[in-house]
């Protein structure tokens, strides 16, 4: 609406001075080399319009001729790019429809016409990793680090190629040169912390966790840097204490449930003189996560005390989260060091009827210490045998004594504290194990055979009924590298008939009235 207003008012004004340039008529006259031109002010306006116009026309045509040689080339360059462009569409296209001689071709093509694209020559690239030309693919990754704009690109190519020849020096090299181009660069921040991690190196595991702290969320990284803290504590144990207390206490504030981490800092604090921080370290892990590594340090809070006293400690701590093995567990053993065996027996009842290995176990050490029944002890460690499994330190199928910070497939954090194949459940297909029927067998007899327009018997009628199944007891658990049975067992397979009935319809109805 506005421009319409506008235009509707800028023809007004043009009107309106055309009018008024009419209605004051005037004279021009023009005196050059004698001649002598007289003109209305109207008439030499318009020529002065014409004029320029055709100066503009002119020069319009000389720039068009003075450039034509710069357009021509430039047509042909634009004609080039474009079948470069179709030419890496197609190469691309073909790559992901997994069409090798269409790939390769197409690249070529890219090569010849747009040599120095970056998508020409990740169409390279790709092509040759996808012909299984490696020294190929590697060149156009190298020539794609000598370009600012595909630096990154071709890194990740190199790191890839090395993985895949099994070079780990060559990949940590070119992930650290990535993470230098681009600290945000998710995959070589995490490719280099988990070299670092290999190696051990848990101050350059530090280091380059902090270069992916933009990549990662914020739980994520706290997790995570108070694991590799916990990891580097406990290298440095025994050789700087105050920096291991240090690195732990920071570990603890930004993971409180990291189990590792609390139990050490439980002893350092001990043997520091601050117990009471100590506890509340402690008390706050056992609240998250009960274990016997806490309850160990918990229990030696004041080197000084008592039997009875680490007794009292234990039964204080385990009150906190009732109805834990864990706590029933450090109360037993507490009260075996102290020789309070009737509480030690107490606090086990609940679990006698279907003990692990760890409940059996610290009974034959009760029955020992108590008694010194060897008969008794043998019962108890047999039972142990047959108990079922006790929470350990798991990762990746692997048990470890302790905890580790890499797993050993190399994950940060992999260790859990779990009964090793626990995820199994019962709720799978079930194997029937309903007792055998017996089934008679049919002696010979002497009678003679009957008539051969008598229709004979089906051996099937014969066979007993098959009684009605049992409730599954067994779970069928499929092993991690067993595909499984089918989802249905096979019926039981029914004896074949010495005489197949007649498959004639009508023989079968005349019988009837026979």
């Amino acid at each position: 609406m506005i421009r319409i207003v506008l235009f509707l008012v800028s023809v007004a004004a043009i009107a309106a001075g055309a009018a008024w340039i009419a209605d004051r008529p005037g004279t021009v006259a023009i005196t050059w080399m004698g001649y002598q031109i007289e003109t209305s002010v109207m008439v030499a306006a318009l020529a002065v319009v014409a004029l320029a116009l055709a100066v503009m026309l002119l020069w319009s045509i000389v720039r068009a001729i003075l450039r034509s040689p710069e357009q021509v080339s430039l047509l042909f360059r634009h004609r080039r790019a474009v079948k470069g462009y179709l030419a890496i569409s197609r190469g691309l296209i073909a790559i992901g429809a997994g069409d090798l001689r269409v790939a390769r071709k197409a690249a070529d093509e890219a090569a010849r016409l747009s040599p120095g694209d970056p998508l020409a020559l990740l169409l390279t690239a790709q092509s040759a990793q996808m012909a299984g030309d490696r020294s190929a693919a590697e060149r156009a990754f190298r020539e794609m680090t000598r370009r600012e704009e595909t630096r990154l690109l071709g890194l990740r190519g190199l790191y890839i190629e090395a993985q895949r020849r099994n070079d780990p020096d060559a990949a940590r090299l070119a992930a650290e040169e990535a993470v230098k181009v681009g600290p945000a660069v998710a995959w070589a921040g995490q490719a280099v912390l988990d070299y670092r991690c290999a190696a051990a190196d848990w101050a350059g595991a530090l280091d380059a966790l902090d270069h992916m702290k933009r990549t990662l969320d914020k739980p994520d990284y706290r997790r995570k840097r108070a694991v590799l803290l916990a990891a580097r504590a406990q290298a440095l144990a025994d050789i700087d204490r105050d920096t291991s207390r240090a690195l732990v206490l920071e570990s603890v504030k930004l993971a409180p449930d990291l189990v590792p981490a609390a139990a050490l800092a439980g002893r350092r604090l001990a043997e520091s003189g601050e117990p009471r921080k100590a506890r509340k370290i402690l008390e706050t892990a056992w609240a998250a996560n009960p274990h016997p590594d806490i309850a160990e340090s918990y229990a030696t809070l004041r080197l000084g005390d008592s039997a009875r006293e680490r007794l009292a400690r234990m039964q204080k701590l385990a009150d906190k989260v009732p109805g834990q093995l864990e706590g029933v567990l450090a109360v037993a053993r507490a009260a075996l060091d102290a020789r309070e065996f009737s509480t030690a027996r107490t606090a086990l009842a609940p679990y006698l009827s279907a003990p692990t290995r760890r409940v059996a176990t610290l009974m034959a050490d009760i029955e020992e210490t108590e008694h010194g029944d060897e008969g008794r002890v043998r019962e108890w460690m047999t039972r142990a045998m047959r108990a079922s499994g006790d929470p350990v330190w798991t990762a990746d199928g692997v048990v470890s004594e302790r905890w580790l910070p890499v797993s050993p497939n190399g994950r940060l954090d992999g260790f859990e504290w779990k009964v090793p194949l626990a995820e199994i459940g019962v709720d799978h297909p079930v194997i029937d194990v309903a007792p055998p029927v017996p089934v008679p067998i049919a002696l010979p007899e002497t009678k003679p055979e009957p008539p051969a327009d008598r229709p004979r018997k089906s051996a099937k009628s014969r066979t007993p009924a098959r009684p009605k199944s049992v409730e599954p007891v067994i779970p069928l658990v499929h092993a991690p590298d067993d595909p499984g049975l089918d989802s249905g067992l096979d019926p039981d397979p029914v004896p074949e008939t010495s005489t197949p009935p007649s498959s004639d319809a009508w023989q079968r109805f005349r019988q009837l009235f026979r």
